[in-house]
């Protein structure tokens, strides 16, 4: 289907004044991943906006009335405090995206609320879809080629959540992934590498389809990256010991990042602080977005990862994370405050 968008959205996100405000925050935001000091904290509130058709029945229209909303928002990049760029993110299936391409039930409990159940099967014996003749994953790809044929270079485009194979691998199993890890650890790694290899598949293809400059590669409200770093989601890193951790899934996430000449942001939401150990000792691991849970452990991180390795810390008070105290520790070096 051809991608429509009007004259006038296309004049507005391809204005070089717009591109220049835009690329100006991601270049305060690589100086930063750099090791500078900024003169002033960096704040981090992407402005994301989608379709009102129905994005499963109509990828394309989605993409164009996104692009429309965004040319509407083109002011926000003039903030001079707080870096608000602009960015298409669609998220089909939210967080339970790779469980419909293995083929488990993903249902939508209310408007915009994804859940899975189980499969049956048992762990060992998942096999590897058929990407080319899959539903789920040909819409996303129509998602992502309206886009780039829409011709547009002030936005960025956020992938949906491609997240990990320990999550996945816990969508689909739950609990007996745990216990196969203990009881028949060959068939835990048998189904943790089909997974992943499914992940490097649809990151490989992203990369091979959506301009570098503009490819972000998860939720692009707070944890936009300069361009040449991947994502992965590390929620489910809370369940792990390091030793299993290590054992299991810490080979599989730097297989990822080993995509991105710059390596990657993990994001974490729970308790995982028992593996700044082996987060500290990769190369690959560059950055730590950290909601709830997770922020409230800042100064862990922050003192015990490398010195070349960023914090992107979600504030909220009522968890005792706070601006102040987050900038009174780092003093704004190697944080992104969103």
């Amino acid at each position: 289907m051809a991608v429509n968008i009007k004259s006038e959205t296309r004049r507005i996100l391809n204005d070089p004044e717009f591109l220049a405000l835009q690329q100006g925050g991601l270049e305060r935001l690589g100086r930063l991943f750099a090791g500078q000091t900024p003169e002033k904290p960096f704040v981090l509130a992407g402005q994301v906006s989608g379709g009102q058709c129905n994005l499963y029945d109509e990828p394309e229209r989605w993409i164009t009335e996104a692009l429309d909303d965004l040319a509407g928002k083109v002011s926000t990049l003039k903030d001079a405090d707080v870096y608000r760029p602009l960015s298409v993110a669609p998220w089909p299936y939210g967080v339970h995206f790779i469980d419909r391409i293995f083929g488990a039930d993903v249902y939508e409990l209310d408007p915009g609320n994804w859940q899975v159940r189980v499969l049956k099967t048992p762990v060992g014996t998942l096999p590897r879809p058929d990407l080319a003749a899959d539903p789920t994953w040909n819409t996303v790809r129509r998602l992502a080629t309206a886009f780039t044929e829409a011709q547009v270079c002030v936005p960025f485009y956020g992938c949906p959540v491609l997240s990990s194979a320990l999550n996945i691998g816990l969508n689909l199993y739950g609990q007996e992934l745990l216990v196969a890890m203990m009881v028949d650890p060959e068939a835990a790694r048998r189904d943790l590498r089909v997974i992943n290899d499914v992940i490097l598949d649809l990151h490989r293809w992203y990369r091979g389809h959506v301009p570098r400059a503009q490819l972000q590669m998860v939720e692009t409200y707070g944890r936009i990256q300069p361009p040449g770093h991947g994502q992965i989601c590390g929620c489910s890193t809370h369940l792990l010991s390091p030793e299993l951790y290590e054992q299991f899934i810490a080979p599989l996430d730097e297989e990822v990042f080993a995509l991105y000449e710059h390596g990657g942001m993990i994001h974490l939401c729970g308790t995982h602080a028992q593996h700044i150990g082996a987060w500290r000792g990769s190369k690959v691991f560059r950055a730590f977005q950290m909601n709830d849970r997770a922020a409230q452990d800042f100064e862990q991180y922050y003192d015990r990862l490398r010195d070349d390795q960023v914090m992107y810390v979600n504030i909220n008070p009522a968890i005792g994370v706070s601006r102040q105290r987050v900038m009174n520790h780092s003093h704004g070096r190697r944080v992104v405050l969103i």
